[in-house]
């Protein structure tokens, strides 16, 4: 196959709108650039479309994921499910963007002709220029919103400065890049003045968040000046990590009323073997001190972490440690995932990847059984609570709300009977629980 760099794209025509289809892969990191391109494409004139049912659109843009062997897998099959539209002309471009191009784009180009163009991470406003229009710089701020219009993600930085040995992310993303104080701020304050109420904060590491801008630790000071800006009701925040964590945002999130007692902290593992090996740069104590200092100083907050298994070096009594851990924490929340093997990464060239497929899933399997007990048995004791509810849907006998306790797409749902007056998409309601599942509250 001959490489696509020098294929010449075809002019666009602004006088006869296209329809742009915006395919989303991976997280919500990858969705706030798709939607910051999307604004880009409407004010040009562009009828956009994300995620659509039947993508079929003159342009067709996937953003990729890049991270982990299942998300790369359907990366690639999404790519050559459309590089087949574009080979039968059934559509006119085909653009690639995002993690997996940002991390394989030599390969990418030489496999997969039938695509216009490859971009990275970071520059995929070229395709604007090389569609003939001008990037708008003033409009930088500006989304087309995904989301339903009462929730957002906050970008809050890019890139991450941890050697974790599993993680391919810094190689994809590069160091860790602090996004200015009153940059967000003015962010927000758009995203409030077109009605969304809810803020979820995110990064790949919002712990170092000011580090590098500032030289010291802001993210407490941050999450206060977005709580001051009137019309934010919620704010939650994703993907903190443990070592080296800031302490005085947990003063915050006690004393703002819409900061929400939420934190996704992802913890990987416990005992000190896989800790090191991980090279995660904290001990078994230290993880023990750390869940216990959040929880004494925010008593009603709800955790979520994430663990890894099946990391080389990785034994039978380091998963019972784990469980043991998992028994005495009491996560909420609590998501597991297998060790995938990932190039370029330190594990990768310093480890050998010994354990099973088949034995990294029981481990997977035995961790989620326990979670899914201790999920039921704290659903259970919110039974005839009320809670401050927030309505994203309504699907089928059901409005479909969340709690502050429950992050979009993530975690768990109070499901409301339509036959309930009042009740409106986008309002907070008080809520009482009458009956609980193992994953879901049922509410009145």
């Amino acid at each position: 196959m001959t490489s696509n760099k020098n294929k010449t794209i075809p002019e666009s025509n602004p006088k006869n709108p296209s329809i742009v289809d915006v395919i989303t892969l991976g997280c919500s990191k990858n969705l706030v650039d798709s939607e910051q391109l999307m604004r880009q494409f409407e004010v040009l004139g562009y009828q956009v479309r994300h995620d659509a049912e039947n993508p079929t659109g003159e342009i067709v843009i996937i953003n990729t994921c890049g991270f982990i062997g299942d998300a790369k897998e359907e990366s690639i099959n999404t790519i050559l499910q459309f590089a087949e539209l574009r080979k039968k002309n059934k559509i006119q471009k085909l653009f690639v963007m995002g993690c997996l191009s940002e991390r394989y784009l030599k390969e990418l180009r030489l496999e997969i002709p039938e695509v216009d163009k490859f971009y990275g991470k970071f520059n995929y406003n070229d395709i604007l220029t090389d569609l003939g229009s001008d990037y708008r710089a003033d409009l930088r701020l500006e989304r087309t919103l995904t989301t339903p219009n009462h929730y957002a993600y906050i970008k809050i930085s890019e890139g991450c400065n941890r050697t974790c040995s599993y993680c391919a992310i810094p190689i994809i993303t590069g160091r860790h890049r602090s996004r200015t104080m009153e940059d967000i701020e003015n962010e927000v304050k758009g995203l409030v003045d077109k009605g969304v109420k809810e803020f979820q904060l995110i990064a790949q590491d919002l712990s170092y968040y000011g580090q590098d801008r500032y030289k010291s630790l802001k993210l407490a000071e941050l999450t206060q000046r977005l709580s001051d800006i009137p019309g934010v009701e919620w704010l939650r925040l994703h993907y903190a990590y443990p070592a080296q964590f800031p302490y005085d945002i947990l003063k915050v999130m006690r004393e703002r009323e819409n900061v929400c007692n939420y934190l996704d902290i992802a913890l990987q593992h416990v005992s000190n073997n896989m800790l090191q090996l991980m090279r995660r740069n904290i001990t078994t104590d230290q993880t023990y001190e750390l869940i216990e200092r959040i929880r004494t100083e925010v008593p009603d907050i709800h955790l979520r972490t994430t663990l890894l298994l099946g990391h080389p070096g990785e034994t039978e009594a380091d998963v019972n440690e784990l469980k043991e851990f998992i028994v005495k924490s009491r996560f909420e929340r609590l998501g597991a995932f297998a060790f995938s093997n990932e190039e370029g990464t330190y594990a990768f060239k310093t480890y050998t990847d010994e354990i099973s497929n088949d034995v990294k899933q029981r481990r997977v399997d035995e961790i989620m059984s326990i979670q899914q007990n201790i999920s039921a048995e704290i659903n259970q004791s919110k039974i005839g609570k009320t809670f401050k509810v927030i309505i994203d849907r309504k699907e089928d006998e059901f409005f479909i709300g969340r709690t502050e306790y429950d992050s979009p797409e993530v975690d768990q749902e109070v499901l409301i009977p339509v036959s309930t007056k009042g009740v409106k998409k986008g309002e907070f309601f008080q809520t009482k629980i009458k009956e609980a599942t193992d994953f879901d509250l049922y509410g009145e």
